[in-house]
């Protein structure tokens, strides 16, 4: 099994950033330089998925037409001379073969990646969302492809979170692996122990803290099996009237001996950006810009004397 097709779901409203994202889709909110969306499909052509399926809504032309040319900025770049901006501009278009398919409305995450399941087919597949953004130091994406193909199930992303954050997101149920299923897994600088890839036994969407199976939460990067989208076509609309990924991700992990082939995590401990929250989103800018050779060491000086003066 070989798996090369990435989705990325684009079509949220983006209400909590409004009214900025009133006309501008929150994806193509900038992260220093870059709009957040161009994060997160060089993070999935890093890891050798180079067919991209973003699913995108009425709003969100703008996230299409970045990543198609501009003849007119380009030409006007390459007469300037201005060789490096051309090439900032050409590299959104050269990163991956990119499709489109729009969501018609807002009925949540599982209804998003149904969305694709005629350009999926009957192949394991990478869902990524905008709103995480993973360091490329510390990619996750190539453990969990290599952890799908070697067990032919689907595997989320987890996350250790405090007690009190972890109504925010879906709470996994968990027991231990043998070892030799979490061996020689890689994640750039911060190598994935086999303690670290567990069996996912049950899932439950942002649960209160008592009733929280643990305090390990799924974060926006999986590798699903193409029997999740069977799955999705019977899940009801649960949690806000959406049809839940976790719901049917919770199907899968209850059923470890069928066609899904159970769900398997992996915990991550890189360095992660969350950019849907308003306070993280400042935080990632400054993380980003912190750490750029052009901008870091100015940036830092300026901020240490700026946080100083309120002290």
């Amino acid at each position: 099994m070989s798996i090369s097709k990435a989705v990325i779901p684009v079509a949220g409203l983006g209400t909590r950033f409004l009214p900025a994202t009133k006309t501008t889709p929150k994806e193509m909110l900038p992260v220093v330089d870059k709009p957040a969306i161009e994060y997160v499909v060089e993070e999935a052509a890093a890891a050798g998925l180079h067919d991209v399926l973003l699913v995108t809504g009425r709003t969100k032309r703008a996230v299409e037409d970045y990543f198609d040319v501009a003849p007119e900025l380009e030409q006007a770049l390459e007469a300037k001379g201005d060789l490096d901006r051309l090439a900032a501009v050409r590299q959104p278009t050269e990163l991956a073969d990119l499709f489109f398919v729009r969501q018609g409305e807002p009925r949540g995450l599982g209804h998003a990646v149904l969305c694709a399941k005629a350009h999926v087919g009957d192949h394991h597949f990478a869902v990524l969302l905008g709103d995480d953004l993973i360091d490329a130091r510390d990619p996750i994406l190539p453990a969990m492809i290599a952890l799908a193909e070697r067990t032919g199930g689907s595997v989320v992303a987890l996350l250790e979170v405090p007690d009190d954050q972890i109504h925010l997101y879906g709470s996994a149920q968990v027991q231990r692996v043998t070892s030799e299923v979490g061996a020689g897994l890689a994640s750039g600088s911060v190598p994935i122990e086999p303690a670290d890839v567990v069996l996912v036994t049950g899932l439950v969407e942002k649960p209160a803290a008592e009733d929280a199976p643990s305090n390990l939460a799924v974060i926006g990067r999986y590798v699903l099996s193409p029997a999740v989208f069977d799955v999705l076509e019977r899940t009801e609309p649960g949690r806000g009237g959406e049809i839940q990924l976790t719901d049917a991700l919770a199907a899968l992990a209850a059923d470890p001996h069928g066609p899904g082939g159970g769900v398997y995590g992996v915990v991550f401990r890189g360095r992660r950006y969350d950019t849907g929250d308003k306070l993280d989103y400042l935080k990632a800018v400054v993380r980003l810009a912190s750490d750029r050779d052009d901008l870091g060491p100015d940036f830092r000086d300026w901020l240490g004397g700026f946080v100083a003066s309120f002290e």
